[in-house]
């Protein structure tokens, strides 16, 4: 089954990593003091409150180092799997209470030596760990998911799909472009980069495990089509491609999606498929064939969508000479368009990577840096233009929209 890793924001996971170790070192002491207090009311048929000041007094400390250790924890990722949670619960329970205990035997002029240090691990802050591991798990595990993973509510997320790019990303699919050397570190780099810019603009992502020995399936476009909450799994052109559905398909059940698929010997990838409101332009090249726009049409007018079929000759997919603004404007490059006349807004933009943008929001679009003159064109238009540099990805006939699965 694929493993799910969720990109959030920094900020966004600073904020509920300190406040979730705020919450667990406040539980942990304050559950330790009740426990004194009751034993020191039992244990004296009365309770005096200087009595438990005191004996409280000693957790301070513990609590103290407690909320950094948790803090930091939090923020590398003592959340991600219950395992790692219950292993850095041992680890911060018992590192709170000897640093507190250290601190507590300093700051008072103590004795240090082995015993002093030692033996209140499992005595006197014995309570005090075992709150702190319940703490965790109870109040800190909450807290960090309802304020770090769960911000979108059902009707408005915004899920982006990425794959990181497989170590032979170099060997991909040409069909237009002469090859040329890639740099797959400065790759892996910009892909970050673009991930990052997706984070930035409150996407949550999605990050499907690498897809070993295959060259291309950084391109995630391509192996699914969004529709609301179906997803059209689909039949990539290229049989070097058609592994990669697989892991796209588990992230997506797994999103809870609904699962429609394209099947041989009809053909579609995602970078052939522009949606623009209930229209779906389906470019007809050498990835995808009749039978799979057969197949598409079906699923898509089920869904209340029309299929339009697109001549597509001069690119690998339609959106590589085609995409479209958040208000149905289509940009194209015009050496790349087969027929401009097809669509019913068409704006021609001054560069090849001028026609790629990925919608961000309703005023915010995504595009490569190689295409300036095109961003400041549309940026005349009232939207604000993200810009990433995908050189990388661009010499493998890659855009930005390849590079994610949207979901919204």
């Amino acid at each position: 089954m694929a493993v799910i890793t969720r990109r959030i924001p920094f900020a966004r996971r600073f904020t509920a990593s300190v406040l979730s170790a705020v919450a667990v070192a406040l539980v942990a002491l304050l559950a330790t003091a009740f426990l004194l207090f009751c034993g020191v009311l039992v244990g004296s048929n009365g309770a005096d409150i200087s009595v438990l000041l005191s004996l409280s007094e000693v957790f301070v400390y513990g609590a103290i180092v407690l909320f950094i250790v948790v803090a930091v924890f939090a923020l590398v990722g003592l959340y991600q799997r219950w395992y790692l949670t219950l292993v850095g619960a041992i680890i911060a329970a018992v590192l709170s209470a000897f640093l507190g205990n250290l601190v507590r035997i300093s700051a008072t002029g103590g004795a240090i030596s082995v015993d002093a240090l030692l033996q209140p691990l499992i005595s006197v802050f014995l309570p005090f760990e075992v709150f702190t591991v319940i703490a965790l798990f109870a109040v800190g595990t909450v807290i960090y998911r309802r304020l770090a993973a769960d911000t979108l509510l059902p009707g408005e997320r915004r899920i982006a799909i990425v794959r990181a790019p497989a170590a032979n990303l170099a060997e991909g699919e040409l069909s237009h472009l002469t090859r040329s050397p890639v740099d797959t570190e400065l790759a892996d780099t910009q892909w970050d980069a673009y991930v990052d810019a997706l984070t930035a603009a409150d996407w949550a992502v999605v990050e499907v495990p690498v897809g070993e020995g295959m060259a291309d399936s950084v391109f995630v476009e391509d192996a699914a089509v969004m529709f609301g909450t179906t997803a059209v799994i689909t039949s990539p052109g290229a049989e070097s491609r058609r592994g990669e559905t697989a892991a796209v398909e588990e992230s997506l059940v797994a999103l809870g999606q609904k699962i429609e698929r394209i099947t041989l010997p009809g053909t579609l990838d995602g970078g052939d498929v522009l949606k623009i409101g209930t229209t779906v332009y389906v470019g007809r090249g050498g990835r995808t064939n009749a039978d799979g726009i057969r197949q598409l049409r079906s699923i898509a007018g089920a869904l209340g969508y029309t299929v339009v079929a697109v001549p597509t000759t001069t690119v690998l997919h339609l959106k590589s000479a085609v995409t479209a603004l958040p208000d149905g404007t289509v940009l194209g490059y015009p050496p790349l368009v087969d027929d401009a006349a097809i669509f019913e807004r068409f704006l021609a933009v001054p560069e090849e990577g001028g026609a790629h943008v990925v919608v961000l929001s309703s005023d915010t679009v995504l595009m490569a840096a190689s295409a300036p003159k095109s961003a400041e064109l549309i940026a005349d238009l009232g939207y604000r233009v993200v810009t990433v540099d995908i050189s990388e990805f661009e010499k493998l006939e890659g855009c930005v929209t390849c590079l994610s699965v949207r979901i919204r």
